[in-house]
């Protein structure tokens, strides 16, 4: 408790202040590419998680995303908000409960074109059910919990 009370303190004295969010757009911590290297377009696409090379790498919103091919960058490249995670790749249900992890791409739902991931399938299961509710609060509780892309 001491530990946590120390951390709090100091990141109120402007060092560092303890983050409850997952990283931006679920960048790798290795290599720091955006979903963890896999091709945003590929979802809509192939319907399905494909990782991306690093010959097609692009940076957008201060991460860098890789496609599997010249014509799903080219796509990105255009429309990037079409293409990238809601909620910065946050959960969608936990956000929808108020609080934020990381989503797991491999976890993910296209609703109404856009690409949602989940921390568990149970949570994807859950949202999927509940969608009239849970959407309308996970956009809700997006900004309280730092689950919002940066501009």
């Amino acid at each position: 408790m001491a530990l946590v009370t120390f951390a709090i303190v100091l990141g109120a004295g402007g060092v560092m202040p303890l983050q409850a969010r997952p990283a931006y757009f679920l960048a790798d911590p290795v290599t720091g590419y955006a979903l963890g290297g896999y091709d945003p377009v590929a979802f809509f696409v192939d319907r399905r998680p494909r990782m991306g090379t690093p010959k097609l790498e692009y940076a957008w919103r201060g991460a860098r995303w890789l496609f599997l091919n010249e014509g799903n960058r080219a796509a990105f490249e255009r429309s990037p908000e079409v293409y990238a995670p809601q909620f910065a790749g946050c959960g969608a249900y936990a956000l929808a409960e108020g609080y934020a992890t990381a989503g797991n791409p491999s976890i993910f739902a296209i609703i109404d074109n856009r690409l949602y991931f989940f921390h568990t399938a149970v949570n994807r299961f859950l949202f999927l059910v509940e969608r009239e509710t849970a959407l309308p609060d996970a956009q809700a509780n997006a900004a309280k919990t730092g689950c919002q892309p940066r501009k």
